[in-house]
């Protein structure tokens, strides 16, 4: 579960703080995709499992109709650590009154950014193992993934928006406490398919 910092027509800005709840989907045995070869995930039974988020304290930031998210990664003292793009189809925001979200779909391909802008792929034998299995994989152009992945490596670079250090020093606002864990809307049809 997330906090809202910002949402504009620039897009929206997430704070996800160590330790913040949230829902994931795990095998009856409570094994994750990453557990298994994905042919064995596919067939495996699954339920859904409140949990608690133990990555960096994490500010996401999702631009308007981008296939892609920044995420700044913070130590537990929220000093900066590091970049990380997380190749996605272009999330979709949702408010309905009473309950607000955002949709998104993983690609699995991802890139590392430290601070000094050094950089590598990430999860790109996911990407690769999962393409065979068409039926099941979500992910119908990876031609297109790999390609939204190179055209952000320029920025990277030459340090441009946003890895030119804005938001390094971003702190939620002292009062923001773990949010309690999703008690409704969960389980929300999403915007898309």
């Amino acid at each position: 579960m997330t906090r809202v910092v910002s949402d504009d027509e620039q897009g929206t800005r997430l704070w996800l703080a160590t330790g913040s709840p949230l829902i994931r989907e795990v095998t009856v045995d409570g094994a994750g995709p990453r557990d298994m070869p994905f042919a064995d995930w596919i067939e495996t039974p699954k339920k859904i499992i409140q949990d608690a988020y133990r990555g960096p304290n994490c500010l996401k930031y999702h631009p308007r109709d981008a296939a892609y998210s920044v995420w700044w990664l913070f130590d537990r003292s929220l000093a900066f650590l590091a970049w990380y793009v997380n190749l996605e189809e272009p999330s979709v925001t949702w408010d309905d009154g009473e309950l607000a979200g955002i949709d998104l779909t993983d690609q699995d391909l991802d890139i590392w950014v430290y601070r000094d802008r050094r950089w590598g792929w990430k999860d790109e034998d996911e990407l690769e193992e999962r393409l065979a299995f068409p039926d099941a994989y979500w992910v119908d152009d990876p031609d297109a993934v790999w390609a939204q992945g190179r055209a952000i490596v320029p920025a990277i670079e030459t340090g441009a928006w946003p890895f030119d250090g804005t938001w390094t020093d971003f702190r939620p606002p002292a009062d923001w406490t773990i949010p309690e864990p999703v008690t409704k809307g969960w389980d929300r049809p999403r915007e898309r398919g």
